[in-house]
């Protein structure tokens, strides 16, 4: 008699989590959640193929996610529009006669014939999120990838999303290929033309003696560079950094990084137009080699006055340009990194360097000092060092 009730009472624990998973399901929690909050939900997903699958998930998702004003793109891939053009534009057997001449090739060669950014491995979700194919929209060149994976160009992602204000795409690599040690990073704000830019590089950068000590390593050796001679007591630069091809480097790192930048900004410009209401963009890529900003007035600016291009290259013309560099043989970083053959460089449009003093409070376009706080720490440190060197100016024309 006894085990009859206790079977009894089994078989009921046995169907109870059906009946609580049931009502559960009736009982939606999402379904109580105002739009609103799933809104501030998804801005903080902020990845475009995330909020893709999200909108997936019901019909509420799917009407709620094209309202996302915040979102971080992040590119797969780039391809030229023509890559024939683009090896023909390699550097030939004969020298550029001019340092200005050979950065311009070289950066040629490396971006100014990207056409196209895409953003691969996209699968059904986003597809029903952006309802086309791109198949018609692809270069011959690019082979559709197999099974439901597809590649659209972020602006055919992002046409769906009618509120965007805030806009990140990450590239993903840089465009300059450096040799191994050696440091370059730049930061540019653009409206319709450049606003400025700021170039930190370093011959070398490597661990220094005391903290590789500490850490119970072996300090390598930097690798030698021609450029790393000692400054005077002035913080001039020495007269060998002249004659030894260390000027020509610079020369070469600052064209480099402007082609790049010019490059990316002649690419955002259908974004810019589809979306009316952005209000911040944010162009970087996975290495953290280049920054191209731009913010609400430039964005309008841009709209107003459109984009002229560099001749039939995929890229913005440059203005005159006015420069300013600091040079310093090393500086050891927070943490113990050592630059040897630091050097800033900060540049301006001519016409506006002429009103603006660099490193001013009041200069530059966010209303504060566009050099100083143009990095992150470390390299923020690397700045204030070189800002009390002496400082050198040159001028560039448009290119």
């Amino acid at each position: 008699a006894a085990a009859g009730p206790r079977r009894w009472r089994c078989e009921e624990e046995e169907r109870q989590p059906h009946r609580l998973s049931a009502a559960a399901a009736a009982d939606d929690r999402f379904d109580g959640l105002p739009d609103p909050l799933l809104l501030l939900i998804f801005n903080r997903i902020g990845d475009v193929k995330a909020l893709g699958r999200c909108a997936l998930v019901s019909r509420r998702f799917h009407a709620l996610v094209p309202l996302v004003d915040s979102v971080l793109v992040r590119v797969d891939c780039v391809i030229p529009d023509d890559p024939a053009s683009s090896a023909s534009g390699s550097p030939s057997s004969s020298a550029p006669s001019s340092p200005t001449a050979s950065a311009s090739a070289r950066a040629r060669g490396v971006f100014s014939q990207i056409a196209r950014m895409l953003i691969g491995g996209i699968v059904k979700p986003i597809q029903a999120l952006v309802r086309r194919s791109a198949a018609s929209s692809l270069s011959s060149s690019a082979s559709a990838p197999p099974g439901d994976v597809s590649h659209h160009s972020p602006s055919e992602v992002l046409r769906s999303f009618k509120e965007l204000r805030s806009l990140r795409i990450e590239l993903p690599a840089g465009e300059l290929g450096m040799d191994d040690g050696v440091l370059l990073k730049w930061k540019a704000d653009f409206g319709s033309t450049l606003g400025s830019c700021v170039i930190l590089g370093a011959a070398s950068a490597s661990a220094s003696p005391s903290s590789a000590a500490k850490d119970g390593a072996t300090a390598a050796p930097p690798p030698a560079t021609a450029d790393c001679a000692e400054s005077d007591d002035s913080g001039s630069i020495p007269e060998s950094f002249y004659t030894n091809g260390g000027l020509k480097l610079r020369v070469l790192w600052t064209i480099s990084s402007l082609i790049a930048a010019s490059a990316r900004h002649y690419l955002l410009q259908p974004i810019i137009s589809d979306h009316a209401l952005l209000e911040s963009l944010d162009l970087t890529d996975a290495d953290g080699q280049g920054v191209l900003t731009m913010d609400k007035w430039q964005l309008q600016e841009l709209r107003v006055r459109p984009v002229s291009a560099s001749g039939d290259s995929h890229r913005t013309l440059m203005p005159a340009l006015s420069m300013r560099l600091w040079y310093a043989p090393h500086i050891e970083l927070p943490g113990g990194t050592v630059l040897n053959g630091a050097t800033l460089v900060a540049i301006k449009p001519s016409e506006e360097a002429m009103m603006d003093a660099v490193g001013n409070a009041t200069a530059g376009s966010a209303g504060g000092s566009w050099v100083s706080d143009a990095f992150e720490e470390p390299y923020r440190t690397a700045v204030g060092v070189l800002l009390k060197r002496r400082m050198y100016s040159l001028e560039m024309n448009s290119f």
